[in-house]
């Protein structure tokens, strides 16, 4: 992949159009054209990736892993800019309290459930 990329990854559970307009209209003028991919070697060959998520973390998790994007985004995130949106930065961090699920482990801490008097 020559030109400059991010990629924004579509592993089925991602907000995909709302996220890839935003980042269409932050990179405007930049250089940057804005890939939505299924594809590992796509994530692995951009310069910048980011990661949606929309629904329960666990089932994030398992899309993701069960798309073969997972190793490449841990991948990206060892040598490039990462950003995740949503449920997707929820889960860079090592764990969610809902359903008590494990997270990629990119960021040390956990999603913990907000606590409410009287719910």
């Amino acid at each position: 992949m020559s030109q400059r990329t991010v990629a924004v990854v579509d592993y089925g559970m991602g907000n995909l159009r709302s996220v890839s307009q935003a980042v269409l209209h932050v990179a405007a003028g930049s250089g940057l054209t804005v890939l939505v991919t299924q594809r590992p070697d796509e994530v692995r060959a951009a310069e910048r990736v980011v990661l949606p998520g929309q629904g329960a973390m666990r089932d994030c998790m398992r899309e993701l892993h069960d798309s073969g994007l997972k190793e490449a985004v841990l991948e990206a995130a060892a040598s490039k800019p990462l950003m995740g949106v949503c449920v997707g930065m929820q889960m860079l961090l090592d764990h969610s309290e809902e359903q008590d699920t494990p997270g990629l482990g990119l960021i040390a801490g956990q999603v913990r459930r907000f606590q409410l008097e009287g719910r």
